[in-house]
């Protein structure tokens, strides 16, 4: 998959979550209008890592895994104590490891396992949540 298609599934998948969003927007400004996007925010996202915990396979007992759309370039995938942070920008996709280190470009057989696993989540997510 080239880097075009995956942005332009990046941006399919964004177009259920917008269209929630835009609805929750449209109401009333109230005070609790607000705590409602959040909520539906956090919602969409955790309902989505919930699907998405389950591309790389099964969990161990006593393990944990989320992966997840945090933004349109931005997934997020947590397991048993680090966070890989995956940025995808023009010049290619980039992953930084925890907060304190740096990103470094993702080639070779891990870019095509994160683009695999990509694509098995917006189809999941499509399927599941945004039909």
């Amino acid at each position: 998959m080239s880097e075009f298609s995956l942005k332009q599934h990046l941006l399919d998948a964004s177009e259920g979550a917008k269209k929630l969003k835009k609805r929750i927007l449209a109401e009333p400004d109230t005070p609790t209008h607000f705590a409602r996007v959040q909520t539906a925010e956090g919602n969409l996202i955790n309902a989505e890592s919930t699907l998405g915990r389950t591309v790389f396979g099964p969990i161990m007992p006593g393990h944990q895994r989320e992966f997840f759309l945090l933004k349109k370039n931005v997934w997020i995938w947590y397991e048993d104590g680090y966070t890989m942070r995956y940025e995808i920008r023009k010049n290619g996709v980039y992953k930084r490891i925890n907060e304190e280190e740096q990103y470094t470009k993702v080639t070779g057989e891990e870019l095509e396992n994160f683009k695999n696993a990509t694509k098995a989540y917006l189809k999941l997510i499509k399927q599941s949540i945004y039909k």
